[in-house]
């Protein structure tokens, strides 16, 4: 896969904007559980009352709470308070929110900022919990009043007692400080007439809208990550098949010999795939994961420090579970490509060969054939999911562990007022929220390992350089080109092959002269015609077209100058017009026509219910062998090259469509020089120039009636082929 991140260079900027969108969205999901925590903790624990600085208190309480005070303390509070009584001029303002203002006077908080507020909640707090110590079993028996105890005491018995207290309290967590002075709080606001009610519900819906807002932010960062992420992985992925392609059109055969036609069909297609839903996954999960992981470990450990071992315990395990997981279905992963590049091999080779195998009534073996290598890759596909299914049991069975164990040590931390229920709820979606990040991590290591194997395989097409290559400096033909073509020493062996397939081949082909290539089954002939445009390179010696050695020029301007009949004849699916115009796009009706008369395929045209705009299907399976060779000539012919080269492109034909075609041929074509490759004499027999290949070498060359009298195997090919009269 890392090999193929050049090409995400066009969709930098989107992954930073989706990676930022992932930030917050993973910042409104771990800020959940803290306002759940607070709407517990506060809302219905505390009663609405958020911190130990209450809103009012009345002057009898608070000259209380002053005697567990410093006097720098005490004067801090004191000028964060105004004491109203019914000479105030605010009075009639605030007796309606304090009744019992009336009949006492009461402080009322000024309008202070939060950050003096949490400077005064620990001072407050203090005092708060320690006058309610009468109701609490930690300070004192029934019956304690701090404020009667401590009237009266010199100052030394005051420190020493209030030292004792002190130390009690400070093994309290500043929450829970807060927590033990809501008690008190809520009596002395039910004392001064407030609606405690309304201050709990008003609470729970301001932390409830925070949470609802919190919520759709997540909500539309989600599906906006998903979006782009999408987005990210099509384009990523129509670029790699735009790239694959590319450079498989610049392969030369030499390339085409070492990667199978099915095997490029699957790595442009099941490979791509597989890295782009991969590529999804990493985009939208492979930065949210960490986050929400890192994230939930730091606010978990917030919440309690001390049951961080149990998130250490459950990611120790996960990590094992995966790391056991990849070890396992890597291996697997890459028998699978492999068998589905089998399996579409032989499913192609079945298909094109359909009337083959119905000849020889082989349809019960191709069948078995297929059979066993579906079933191969059936096999491989389950053992893969049998590791897999097992991961989500596994994961299940760590979540409802961690969930009962932070319930079991958390509810004996709630007991000893170390932790508030609510932040052990908190620490509980914390946790699952870890497991979570991690389970999305482990699926991202089920499919990366196959993306991984799949981005290899279409990296290894991607980084084979064609052995076919333009020169930096290539040469040009220019004006005047003349055809000419010239083997000067020429050598080659196919790659990989111990022996030669040529040996030291010179002849050359002038132009307006047909110069034809005979000899026996594998004897080299298509292999030298494939050296004039480069398909594969020459290992020794030089190849001549134009006077330019064929590699100086580029493959472009050479092919430019060469019109091709293969072998193998190949249509293309669409309309004869469309086929014929192959060879020129700007060709008008009457030069179609012109070449398919040559081609002598003007007549199947015509009896055509559409003519020119007949539909060819796909390989051109709806028209007969004669007629693809025909219509592949026309093609050539509407190219109108300085060079044709007819690769055994007759032998489909009787030999009267073959000699008038020939002869068509040779007055269209009189300027241009003609190299035919031929098993039969008759289409060979009026060429200038016939070259007699055996094994590889050239063991004749000369006209039909030289060859006859100089050259054996060319005798005896003629002769079996021809009578006597038509040897003559």
């Amino acid at each position: 896969m890392l090999r193929l991140t050049r090409y995400l260079k066009p969709y930098l900027l989107l992954i930073i904007f989706t990676v930022v969108l992932l930030f917050i969205q993973a910042y409104a999901n771990l800020a959940l559980p803290d306002y759940m925590s607070d709407i517990v903790n506060i809302g219905i624990q505390q009663g609405g009352v958020e911190n130990a600085v209450p809103l009012a208190v009345s002057k009898k309480k608070m000259d209380m709470l002053l005697l567990f005070m410093k006097p720098g303390e005490a004067k801090q509070v004191l000028s964060d308070y105004s004491l109203i009584d019914t000479k105030s001029p605010d009075f009639k303002q605030n007796v309606l929110k304090y009744p019992a203002l009336r009949s006492e006077a009461v402080y009322v908080r000024k309008n202070i900022q939060s950050k003096e507020i949490q400077a005064l909640n620990p001072v407050m707090g203090k005092a708060w919990v320690i006058v309610s110590g009468g109701n609490r079993p930690a300070f004192a028996k029934k019956g304690f009043d701090p404020a009667k105890l401590l009237k009266g005491m010199s100052e030394n018995e005051r420190t020493l007692i209030m030292q004792k207290i002190m130390d009690k309290i400070n093994s309290m967590s500043p929450k829970m400080i807060i927590q033990a002075a809501s008690i008190p709080i809520r009596q002395e606001y039910d004392a001064l007439g407030m609606d405690k009610a309304r201050l709990s519900i008003q609470y729970m819906y301001h932390t409830g809208a925070l949470m609802l807002l919190l919520t759709l932010i997540s909500a539309l960062a989600a599906i906006t990550t998903g979006l782009l992420s999408a987005r990210i992985a099509v384009g990523f992925a129509r670029d790699l098949r735009a790239a694959l392609f590319t450079r498989v059109e610049n392969f030369s055969a030499a390339e085409f010999d070492t990667f199978s036609t099915a095997s490029l069909i699957t790595r442009s297609t099941n490979d791509i795939m597989q890295i782009q839903t991969a590529l999804v996954m990493l985009v939208s999960r492979a930065f949210y994961a960490p986050i929400i992981g890192i994230g939930g470990i730091i606010r978990a450990v917030g919440k309690s420090t001390s049951m961080w071992w149990i998130i250490a315990l459950a990611v120790g395990i996960l990590i094992m579970v995966i790391f056991s997981i990849y070890k396992v279905i890597v291996p697997k992963f890459k028998v699978m490509q492999k068998l589905m590049d089998k399996l579409n091999l032989v499913g192609r080779e079945i298909l094109s060969g359909m009337m083959v195998i119905r000849a020889f009534n082989m349809e019960t073996h191709e069948e078995k054939r297929f059979d066993g290598t579906n079933r191969d890759l059936t096999q491989t596909m389950l053992s893969i999911n049998r590791v897999i299914v097992v991961l989500m049991p596994v994961l299940i069975l760590i979540m409802n562990g961690i969930s009962l164990l932070i319930i079991w040590i958390g509810a004996k931390q709630v007991a000893a007022s170390s932790m508030q229920v609510g932040d052990m709820m908190a620490f509980m979606q914390y946790a699952m929220q870890i497991v979570f990040a991690f389970l999305m991590l482990s699926m991202m290591f089920i499919m990366i390992p196959r993306a991984a194997v799949s981005g290899g395989r279409v990296a290894e097409v991607l980084e084979t350089a064609p052995s076919v290559t333009d020169p930096e400096e290539p040469e040009s033909f220019g004006t005047g080109f003349d055809g000419t073509v010239e083997f000067r020493g020429v050598s080659f062996r196919y790659p990989g092959a111990e022996e030669d397939a040529l040996h030291d081949i010179s002849f050359t082909v002038k132009k307006g002269e047909t110069t034809a290539i005979i000899g026996a089954t594998g004897s080299g002939k298509s292999t030298i015609v494939h050296l004039i445009p480069r398909f594969y390179d020459v290992s020794t010696g030089t190849v001549f077209v134009g006077g330019k050695d064929v590699r100086r020029v580029t493959q472009h301007e050479l092919r430019d100058k060469i019109g091709y009949v293969p072998q193998k004849s190949t249509l293309f699916s669409g309309t004869i017009r469309e086929n014929l115009q192959y060879g020129d796009e700007n060709a008008k009706e009457e030069k179609l026509m012109e070449a398919a008369e040559l081609a002598q395929i003007s007549d199947f045209i015509h009896s055509s219910p559409d003519g020119m705009d007949s539909e060819i299907s796909q390989a051109g399976v709806n028209v007969s062998g004669g007629q693809k060779q025909r219509l592949s000539i026309a093609r050539t012919v509407v190219k109108n090259p300085p060079i044709y080269i007819f690769d055994d492109s007759f032998s489909a034909l009787d030999f009267k469509t073959d000699a008038e075609i020939r002869q068509a041929l040779k007055i269209h074509a009189r300027s241009s020089s003609i190299i035919i490759v031929a098993q039969r004499v008759a289409t060979v027999k009026q060429a200038q120039q016939i070259i007699v290949l055996d094994e590889g070498r050239i063991v004749g060359k000369g006209t039909h009636k030289e060859l006859m009298e100089t050259c054996r195997p060319y005798r005896e090919i003629a002769m079996s082929q021809l009578t006597m009269e038509e040897l003559a």
